[in-house]
């Protein structure tokens, strides 16, 4: 009998998180969903009784190894295995700060969750793929992380995001032949608390790439910066 494939979102109570959520399970994938808040988490959890056998909730802060570390473990325990991350959690899109004049501790909290965030969870969820010869990372990334695009605008958020595709280019290749593939990709200007209700693009329009590296993307394909599908320069 052929295993459930298991899935692990963080941030995944709301916008382009909870859309990849619901998208997964209604591929039939166990999804593990994380939020900061455990109140948070089970209203998203009401939100998603259709899919109430296929969804699990962990509390997780991205930024904190303990907590990292404690879900880990209670994902080695409750399944032993997993298939597919996605690093969706991150944020503070510093609007109101110039490259040239930022508050430091603002640059030091947006690096810490968007990038060591993200690092954190692939370096604690990679033996379990490694394991099985098998799986699939996400990197959720952003077009202000393109080096073309700088103009000094979001320094701490733009930064961190370009960090978030060069992670990408280096696990990639350290784990080249593992037959675990790492992409990022941009989800596009989408109607979330970041985006604005006037945002082009929807939250389900946001996931579909991150659902299609999850699931339909050959499996050779890796190292990738991804928009609507289509592999892009950043």
């Amino acid at each position: 009998m052929t295993r459930q494939r298991l899935a692990l979102v963080t941030g995944g109570n709301r916008g382009i998180g909870l859309a990849t959520v619901k998208s997964l399970c209604a591929k039939g994938i166990k999804t593990i969903f994380t939020c900061r808040n455990p109140h948070d988490g089970h209203m998203a959890m009401m939100d998603m009784v259709e899919h109430a056998k296929l969804i699990d909730f962990h509390p997780l802060e991205v930024a904190d190894n303990d907590s990292v570390a404690e879900l880990a473990e209670y994902v080695q325990n409750k399944y032993g295995y997993l298939d597919i991350l996605v690093n969706n959690a991150g944020g503070n899109y510093d609007s109101w700060q110039r490259a040239g004049h930022v508050s430091i501790t603002e640059v030091e909290y947006t690096i810490d969750v968007n990038l060591i965030g993200t690092w954190r969870m692939c370096n604690a969820f990679i033996p379990l793929m490694l394991g099985q010869g098998w799986g699939r990372i996400i990197n959720v990334s952003s077009g202000a992380g393109t080096i073309a695009q700088q103009d000094g605008s979001t320094p701490a958020y733009s930064i961190s995001k370009n960090g978030v595709n060069m992670l990408t280019k280096s696990l990639a290749a350290d784990l080249k032949s593992s037959g675990i593939t790492v992409n990022a990709v941009d989800p596009g200007w989408v109607r979330t608390a970041m985006g604005g209700e006037n945002a082009p693009h929807s939250t389900e329009e946001g996931a579909d790439t991150i659902v299609w590296l999850a699931t339909e993307a050959e499996d050779g394909l890796s190292s990738g910066f991804f928009r609507d599908r289509k592999l892009i320069a950043w």
